[in-house]
């Protein structure tokens, strides 16, 4: 068994997935095949434990035990009484299982309920990496960001999401209720690619000041935002995405010391920087000629109406200021503090 592969703790909060995806999916079966097949690709599964009055769920407990989860049985009380035993019971069998196999390096919690976010922060302070899954529609936005990576149901390999039906079996035409107080539409939208790699890839090189590796780029990437998934951008591994920035001309990638795991780094040429940097120019020429010397508080909103596409987080920048003072840097324009503005002035060089 290779040292360096991970062994994972599973627990299924299963009435939180099984009544979500039920719910949230038009009626269908929760099926744990795509989980397992997630998890398969994340490490080796020592240990497997679903929560539930599995007096509730009879289909689903012959195909959980088919997958070999050991299921443990919350017995029959009422309402709120019966899911805080599940809750409770869980979590303590998750810290007592962190304490006793000291070989688990990985938990993963089933569940979508921001009750087991305090469960998180105690096996992340026990150095765990912990993995969520959940239905978006009954997902806490409070549990998304405490996890080292999470799992949206719907998103996995193997699920094939359906529309919510009516009573009388019709598709649902109009949109879903809101989102209570506490659960949010946490996985609706996602992050715009390129400011989310480069300036992931820019932090670690002022950081570390040595090259990135790809693998490393990933896991930076999930501590900014634990729901991302290259297959939410139609990609099929993070090294294709990748591979595509490397064609835009956004990244530059070179052999890594292991196969597969490349050195990812900004390209020499600045990576489609020459037409940003140009942009700017022109747009500090033509409101300095009209107006004298433009501020810069208003320069960027300038700049987005010449390309409303424009953002210099495209470029690993972390703001609009130090794409200035790069342009500065580079003898294209010139930045001065004005007292009485209490903003910097551009303008061309003299």
């Amino acid at each position: 068994m290779p040292d360096d592969e991970d062994r994972i703790a599973l627990f299924l909060d299963f009435e939180n997935l099984a009544i979500g995806v039920r719910e949230a999916m038009g009626g269908q079966v929760f099926d744990f095949k795509p989980i397992a097949d997630a998890l398969a690709e994340r490490g080796r599964v020592v240990s497997r434990r679903a929560y539930a009055d599995w007096s509730m769920f009879e289909e689903e407990r012959r195909m959980l035990t088919r997958h070999h989860l050991e299921l443990i049985e919350i017995p029959q009380r009422l309402g709120a009484t019966r899911k805080n035993a599940a809750d409770i019971k869980m979590a303590v069998d998750a810290i007592e299982l962190a304490f006793e196999r000291d070989y688990v390096t990985t938990f993963v919690l089933g569940t979508g309920d921001s009750d087991f976010t305090p469960l998180v922060h105690k096996l992340r302070a026990l150095n765990k990496r912990v993995i969520c899954v959940g239905v978006k529609a009954s997902t806490s936005a409070l549990l998304p960001p405490a996890c080292d990576e999470f799992l949206f149901y719907e998103n996995l390999e193997g699920v094939e999401p359906r529309p919510p039906t009516t009573s009388r079996g019709r598709r649902r035409t109009a949109p879903p209720p809101p989102p209570t107080d506490d659960v949010a539409n946490v996985g609706d939208e996602i992050e715009p690619l390129e400011p989310l790699i480069t300036g992931t890839l820019a932090g670690l090189l002022r950081s570390s000041g040595e090259s990135v590796l790809a693998s490393s780029l990933k896991r930076a990437v999930l501590r900014k935002d634990s729901t991302f998934s290259e297959a939410d951008y139609g990609f099929r591994a993070f090294g294709e995405l990748l591979r595509h920035l490397e064609e835009q001309g956004v990244i530059e990638l070179t052999d890594g010391p292991a196969k597969g795991d490349p050195l990812v780094e900004f390209p020499e040429n600045g990576g489609g920087e020459a037409e940003a940097f140009a942009l700017l120019v022109s747009v500090v020429t033509d409101l300095q000629r009209r107006n004298g010397h433009p501020a810069l508080s208003g320069l960027k909103n300038a700049v987005r109406k010449r390309d409303p596409e424009f953002s210099e987080k495209k470029f690993g920048f972390g703001g609009f200021l130090q794409f200035c003072k790069a342009a500065a840097t580079r003898g294209l324009i010139e930045l001065e503090w004005d007292e009485s503005q209490s903003d910097y002035l551009v303008s061309l060089p003299t």
